[in-house]
């Protein structure tokens, strides 16, 4: 009988042996595999920590004890040990699980999470506070390779020299980002000065000996023989004790040592290293995890035509231009850059996840002559707000940002919706922010920007692009009507609003002038007062608040025109999971919402 499909709680998974466990990583990862097959989602991360979080069930006890994932995107075997199981078909589907931690839906997540580099710091908050209430609990941190060296964990790690007690941070090393210690003499202490009875010993030492000359000649002999054996011992100077490496898909050795590190946490900060392998289980995955990172529907791998043709275009670019870098943090693959990393490898610089390095990195290359290209999610660009600010705007490089995801991201939800970039970029004085509807209308930018004196954002979806006939070329920030009506303007940003006016404008033939309003700052001015005595309504994948569509009310009413403007845009609010067009029709942007604002100001205009 199928351990996973009876009704495995906590207290029982606890009561299972070995064999057994071993056995519940296999349906685990059987189960992952067959979900995602359907609803898409993070497939190698999620595979390679199954036997980790077996482990983790079957020695602390949650929800009491609190166990924080650093990203997020590896915690669907988490979900399916915590009272979720029944319902886990339903993950990134709309009123379904989330795909990510999410405090509003268990007791189990203790933070909502999907950006990297945050766990340390919430474990250290979570630990502060117990302490200082008094209450009796264990945190449990688990971070990526990629995400450990993030900012914030680096803050974190170095904030103190001690850590508090009952605190296990987990490295997940599935990349050998740090070098695996090889060296069996140092793993055999790790293990051996983690065992009750060294534990039991070292305190009665103590007892004995106090802080005698023996004491301190024996503790220099130890702590040498580490410094020579164990390269990463610098954790020790941060407060933690280290222990490693450990074969984190191995269920037995991985219970049997964090056996014995929960003991060794009652007296001090314990930094677990596991080592495990990414896409475990499944071959592809396996061979290229990178690429099944997130896969969709049938396990299909696809890339964003914006990200491609981006690709394209910076190939050719470099092959001119020399100077021209692309720097990305930690998205090369979805951002676009595969092909050019491959032709121009010198001019293609990842520098992980670090968002905010990113940004400011740039702005010193740009400062020294080179001419640097940004490549980023909306997203992850929130992180690094002030280096755009204080480090590229108030000098006015020229940093170009190329924004993937902008707008609404679908099945991965609240944690990375784009929706906020118009309104975080547009007041920043210097920068110049477009949105691209079309291949062509991306590569024009694009050298727009190379030939400014001055920074410049070019923000897109990740989704098709959207292709009309006799589209005037972008030179200079400016809109163009693509098509003529004479009752109602409506200024659409980015591709999929320009396909939703467009529809519109087919329900009122003739009746509806559609402008795509490519440039969000600066705002064409001339079109503006060419429609000003228009009804006018403004679509946008992003925030009313502070939006294109503020701006355009903001336009008029400094000039005291009495405008009539509804502006459509994402709602005041946190936007859950589910399809994009789920998303755009539950915030107003479809079809039949935008037409019945158009018959009615039709009907207005009559009237009148």
């Amino acid at each position: 009988m199928s351990i996973l499909s009876t009704e495995l709680t906590p207290e029982k998974l606890q009561k299972l042996n070995i064999k057994e466990l071993s056995d519940l990583s296999g349906e685990i990862r059987e189960r992952i595999i067959q979900t995602i097959n359907s609803n898409g989602g993070h497939l190698a991360s999620n595979l390679g920590i199954v036997e980790t979080t077996v482990a983790l069930y079957k020695v602390f006890n949650f929800p009491k004890d609190k166990l924080i994932f650093d990203v997020g995107h590896q915690c669907y075997a988490h979900k399916l040990l915590s009272g979720r199981a029944d319902c886990f078909d339903t993950i990134r589907m709309a009123n379904g699980l989330s795909g990510f931690p999410d405090r509003e839906e268990s007791e189990y997540d203790c933070f909502t999470e999907g950006h990297a580099g945050t766990s340390l710091s919430q474990a250290l908050g979570l630990c502060e506070g117990r302490d200082k209430i008094g209450d009796d609990y264990c945190v449990i941190a688990i971070v990526g390779d990629g995400s450990f060296v993030n900012g914030l964990n680096m803050e974190a790690l170095t904030s103190s020299e001690q850590k508090p007690k009952n605190l296990i941070v987990i490295l997940n090393d599935n990349e050998m980002s740090i070098s695996r210690n090889k060296n069996g003499f140092y793993k055999f202490i790790s293990k051996g000065t983690t065992k009750k009875s060294y534990l039991k010993g070292k305190s009665a030492f103590k007892k004995v000996f106090r802080d005698s000359f023996i004491t301190q000649f024996l503790r220099k002999i130890r702590n040498f023989i580490k410094r020579v054996f164990n390269k990463n011992n610098y954790f020790e100077k941060f407060g933690f004790k280290y222990v490693g490496v450990i074969d984190g898909n191995n269920v037995a050795e991985t219970v049997k040592i964090l056996m014995r590190v929960k003991e060794t946490a009652k007296q001090r900060a314990v930094f677990l290293h596991l080592k495990t392998t990414k896409g475990k289980g499944h071959d592809k995955a396996e061979e290229n995890a990178t690429e099944y990172h997130g896969v969709g529907k049938d396990m299909k791998i696809s890339t964003g035509m914006f990200s491609l043709a981006l690709g394209e275009k910076l190939c050719s670019v470099m092959e001119e231009n020399k100077n021209v870098v692309a720097v990305t943090a930690g998205m090369k693959d979805g951002t676009g850059l595969n092909s050019v990393a491959t032709l121009y490898p010198k001019n293609v610089i990842d520098v992980g996840i670090a968002e905010e390095y990113a940004v400011t990195f740039s702005a010193g290359l740009s400062a020294s002559g080179i001419k640097p290209i940004v490549c980023v999610y909306s997203t992850f660009l929130q992180r690094a707000y002030d280096q755009i600010l204080h480090d590229v705007c108030i000098q006015n490089l020229p940093v170009i940002f190329c924004i993937d995801r902008a707008g609404l991201v679908g099945e991965d939800g609240k944690t990375h919706q784009g929706v906020f970039d118009l309104s975080y970029l547009s007041h920043l004085p210097n920068l110049t922010v477009l949105a691209p509807t079309s291949k062509n209308e991306l590569s024009e930018m694009l050298d727009y920007a190379l030939s400014v004196n001055g920074p410049v954002a070019i923000r897109y979806p990740n989704e098709k692009v959207y292709e009309y006939k006799d589209s005037k070329k972008f030179i200079k920030p400016d809109w163009t009507i693509c098509r003529e009506g004479e009752s109602v303007a409506i200024l659409a940003v980015g591709p999929r609003m320009i396909s939703l006016a467009t529809s519109v404008a087919e329900e009122f033939k003739g009746k509806v002038k559609v402008i795509n309003a490519r440039s969000i700052k600066p705002l064409d001015s001339e079109m503006l007062e060419q429609i000003k005595d228009m009804p006018i309504i403004t679509l946008e994948e992003n925030v009313k608040t502070g939006g294109f569509g503020a701006m355009v009310i903001g336009y008029y009413a400094d000039r005291k025109i009495q405008a009539k403007v509804k502006s459509f845009g994402v709602q005041d609010k946190f936007i859950k999971h589910g399809s994009v067009k789920e998303q755009l029709e539950e915030n107003g942007l479809d079809v039949k919402t935008v037409s019945m604002a158009v018959e009615e100001m039709i009907k207005e205009g009559k009237s009148v």
